[in-house]
């Protein structure tokens, strides 16, 4: 398999994590600390996990530049919700 060829089905594969499950999951936190409610210990390790593969996909998107955008506006996303939560964790 060529490495474009592996690069498509990676895409492919994040794109629909990202659609079912991790940017309603993000949007839910977001509406959560927006409230001023503090993360509970799996919301962390949701947004840790996502971190981690942030990192990955800053990587494919530095080959493949269409999704640049997509990815910094979801580092930002997360990192929003992050601020917001040591926010209400610093209130409490």
């Amino acid at each position: 398999m060529r490495a474009s060829e592996k690069d498509a089905g990676t895409i492919q594969a994040l794109l629909k994590r990202l659609n079912e499950q991790r940017l309603p999951r993000a949007i839910a936190l977001q509406d959560k600390v927006n409230r001023g409610e503090r993360l509970e210990d799996n919301d962390v390790d949701f947004l840790k996990s996502v971190f981690s593969d942030a990192e990955h996909a800053r990587s494919l998107a530095g080959k493949h530049p269409e999704f640049e955008s997509l990815v910094t506006r979801l580092i930002g996303l997360y990192a929003d919700i992050t601020r917001k939560a040591l926010e209400n964790e610093q209130k409490s």
